[in-house]
């Protein structure tokens, strides 16, 4: 145990240059500190440092980094690092108070209740703060003994239920949502196992009691399993210094119960009989303890099997939530294809409905083409054919020339004399001989029967040479006509051309001529 009489005031830099400069010193020096060692060692005092040249009124000490007072991970001034100081003078200032504490570096926190006569200082780490509490508890200071102790963290929470896989950071992450924590501690036992309990340390009160209030309302799990930690405020133990008996108050039960020295109870005496009864009443209040946390346990097993069980069967039932719900978005997706479908078979249908509507329409309207064009194509037809019927009607007036073939004999019952010269010509008087037949109709061009005689074998001759009768009749529209000729005188063949049929007539023997010798070209 570290006694204040051992300790030994140091000075603590901060400066970088100055630092550097102390250990190269020290390192000059490392063999005097070895024979003061050796002296020390062998019961001899050592001869006390010379002082300084440049500081002779102060002693010799050695100087410490205040980094080498932070573990690795250490956050400075925290609440661990809080000094409670009591019974201090009335009149002390706040100057005083640092004075009181710059040995031990710069403090964050200042407070004193004159009144009360305590006050609170927050040094940078919680080694400087054990120091500054070993070196000045119980230091006079204007005729008072200063008591000091570490303050009561009022941030600090105990968190029970905890899972065996949870860890101080883990800890520390989980409940760093309500506001800074300084420190998280997951409790273990001399294996190191998890005991289910830890303690959270926030840097103010209110982020605690948010926690304490969020995790008291609702269940706060920090693992996959559902269970929630249960927070409760820490309670305060100073199992460091206890109580001291120079702290004892000297009351008369104090002096009653002091009268007698510790001792064993002997058998058979008043002090043994009781004695064995508070035993009996703590045993009887162990195995109590015993059977309920048996219980307990034997509870947390039996919940943690139907939490086993029933967590099973929630995930049997999201995955059946899972498959139905797929199964919903399959029919669904199956509905819409089924619709698109639909609207496009309709759309196929519209388009090919249109296309067939197209094509009838695009037939109508060439098939009406056809006709339009078909119409107007047998107008021109029509036109022709009654300007050839026309103009054969204009040769009617004229005569009609019957050139007929000498080799083609008359038709029966027309048969006459034999032509004259293969021609006939009528309507030019009587001429003496045999009468002479209508010929054949003509083609489309007139009548034209070349083999009739020009003159009668008798050597008459005609008087008029154009007759006065009636034009000769439109047989058809294709200029096939039957002409109604007067009949004439018998005409007796004289030559060779009489008796027989002509050498040049090849139609009928009769024919109407009622133009001059030549035959109209259209």
């Amino acid at each position: 145990m570290m006694l204040r009489g051992n300790l030994k005031q140091v000075r603590i830099e901060k400066n970088p240059a100055r630092l550097r400069a102390l250990e190269s010193a020290a390192g000059e020096s490392e063999p005097v500190a070895a024979a003061a060692m050796a002296l020390t060692l062998a019961g001899e005092q050592p001869p006390p440092p010379a002082p300084s040249e440049e500081h002779p009124d102060e002693e010799m000490g050695f100087t410490i980094d205040i980094k080498s007072f932070l573990k690795p991970g250490e956050k400075t001034y925290t609440q661990r690092c809080r000094l409670f100081v009591g019974n201090l003078p009335t009149d002390i200032t706040e100057e005083d108070f640092k004075r009181l504490f710059e040995r031990y570096g710069e403090p964050s926190e200042v407070f004193i209740n004159r009144d009360r006569g305590f006050g609170f200082i927050r040094l940078e780490s919680r080694t400087l703060a054990e120091i500054a509490k070993a070196e000045l508890d119980g230091t006079i200071l204007k005729s008072r003994p200063l008591r000091i102790r570490f303050a009561t963290h009022g941030a600090a929470l105990t968190v029970k239920n905890l899972s065996p896989v949870v860890s101080n950071e883990l800890l520390e992450q989980a409940f760093s949502q309500f506001g800074p924590v300084e420190k998280a501690v997951v409790v273990v036992d001399d294996r190191g196992r998890a005991t289910g309990k830890g303690f959270v340390e926030f840097a103010a009160k209110p982020p605690a009691r948010k926690a304490l209030e969020r995790c008291g309302d609702g269940a706060f799990l920090l693992t996959t399993t559902p269970r929630p930690v249960i927070v409760e405020p820490m309670e305060q133990f100073d199992d460091e210094d206890g109580l001291p008996e120079k702290l004892m108050q000297k009351t008369q039960q104090y002096h009653k119960e002091r009268e007698q020295p510790p001792r064993f109870a002997q058998p058979g005496t008043f002090e043994f009989e009781y004695a064995s009864r508070w035993k009996a009443l703590d045993e009887m209040e162990k195995q109590q303890r015993e059977q309920v946390d048996r219980n307990i346990r034997e509870a947390k097993e039996k919940l943690e099997a139907e939490m086993e069980a029933a967590r099973h069967e929630h995930q049997l039932m999201l995955m059946r939530q899972d498959l139905m719900r797929r199964q919903e978005e399959l029919r669904r997706l199956e509905e819409l294809r089924n619709q698109e479908l639909q609207k496009r078979k309709q759309i196929q249908l519209r388009h090919e409905e249109e296309h067939r509507r197209r094509e009838e329409e695009m037939i109508r309207h060439r098939e009406q083409e056809e006709l339009r064009r078909q119409q107007e194509g047998f107008k021109p037809n029509y036109m022709e054919n009654r300007e050839q019927e026309m103009r054969m009607g204009d040769m009617g007036p004229r005569g009609a020339i019957n050139m007929g073939d000498a080799f083609s004999p008359a038709p029966a019952g027309t048969q006459g004399p034999p032509p004259m010269m293969g021609m006939n010509m009528n309507n030019r008087g009587t001429i003496p001989g045999p009468p002479m037949g209508p010929g054949p109709a003509m083609g489309p061009e007139g009548a034209a029967n070349m083999g009739t005689p020009m003159i009668p074998d008798n050597g008459a001759v005609h008087n008029d040479r154009f007759p006065q009768g009636p034009p000769s009749q439109m047989g058809s529209p294709m200029g096939n006509r039957t002409g109604s000729e007067t009949p004439q005188a018998p005409m007796s063949a004289v030559g060779p051309v009489s008796g027989g049929p002509g050498g040049f007539g090849r139609g009928s023997q009769g024919g109407n001529f009622e133009g001059p010798n030549k035959r109209r070209r259209y």
